[in-house]
């Protein structure tokens, strides 16, 4: 009896703990940031999303593997410990360019999982695919590239293609990641006295470049006062040009109003324009009217009163 106790406590203990595990391994919780791939007996049946708790069959019949959704770096050619030291690797950055240059290039590559269960199932290692291919495609993008190119203005170049070189060969080993984005970080040449005369170089085009970039500021500049001031000239003329036009009709409005009077009454129109022209040819002249006999026949005193008192003040000062 004793025996049969001590089995059946055993029996009992046993399939307490069966019973603790299987309730611990039936649920599981997904975060925002996370997504999860149901696995049944080793094959993925379910892709989860959503975040929360959710629940599963109990271990061996289903486990759950937790992915990140976040973006991932891929440090290619140096590694940051957890210290913040940066460790470079020059051996995998050692490239040789178009012009049979060598340079050390090492980047990083920002990438997300964008199908979990190819990039759980597709390969063994697919980061380290990912490296080699990363590995490849910038070996290849350098290898086509000056080495002018790689240390001055060809970077965004060099980037553009790496990229689009590594996005090709990732959807050709299908492992389930999307590239976002492949960043230079540094292309140094191995050889000190090398690297400082391009740093010089480099230095030399940024010199230049400002230049170019003051003259042509300084060329708008010029030219937008030559175009202010043309625009000046051009409203002064046309202002002058209607002033004239105006004056012009005016002219022509008392033309043809005296010439309507004159075209009334030729003969007083005629004398009238004889005296004032007169008038403003001798301001200072005393006009007499005769009579065709000689006589005089009246006195018309058409010269400015300033004249008149001037003549009378020294006809005053004779007889004195």
């Amino acid at each position: 009896m004793s025996v049969k106790r001590a089995l059946l406590s055993t029996g009992l203990v046993i399939l307490g703990i069966i019973v603790a595990f299987c309730a611990f391994t039936t649920w599981y919780t997904v975060d925002e940031s996370e997504q999860a791939v149901v696995i049944t007996f080793g094959q993925a049946t379910e892709t989860i999303t959503d975040s929360g708790l959710h629940f599963k069959l109990p271990w061996p019949i289903q486990k759950v593997e937790i992915l990140s959704k976040e973006t991932y770096s891929l440090q290619f050619g140096y590694e940051t410990t957890k210290d913040g030291e940066v460790i470079s690797h020059d051996s995998e950055t050692k490239m040789i360019t178009g012009d049979e240059n060598i340079v050390l290039t090492d980047l990083v590559v920002q990438y997300k999982i964008s199908e979990p269960v190819k990039y759980l199932f597709n390969s063994q290692e697919p980061r380290q695919i990912l490296y080699n291919a990363t590995s490849s495609a910038i070996r290849s993008v350098i290898g086509s590239s000056t080495i002018d190119d790689a240390l001055t203005d060809g970077r965004a170049n060099i980037e553009t293609k790496t990229r689009e070189l590594l996005v090709s060969l990732v959807e050709q080993y299908d492992i389930g990641v999307t590239i976002l984005a492949v960043k230079l970080q540094d292309v140094e040449l191995p050889n000190q006295e090398v690297r400082a005369a391009f740093t010089a170089v480099t230095d030399a085009r940024e010199t230049k470049n400002t230049k170019i970039n003051e003259a042509r500021k300084y060329e708008n500049q010029k030219l937008s006062e030559a175009q202010g001031e043309r625009d000046a000239i051009i409203s002064r003329a046309e202002g002058e040009r209607i002033a004239r036009i105006q004056q012009a009709e005016g002219d022509v409005a008392v033309f043809n109003k005296l010439y309507n009077e004159y075209d009334g009454n030729k003969q007083i129109t005629r004398q009238r324009l004889v005296l004032e022209t007169l008038e403003e040819v001798l301001p200072n002249a005393q006009i007499y009217i005769m009579n065709d006999d000689g006589e005089t026949l009246k006195y018309l005193p058409i010269q400015p009163q300033t004249s008149r008192s001037n003549e009378k003040s020294s006809e005053g000062g004779g007889n004195s």
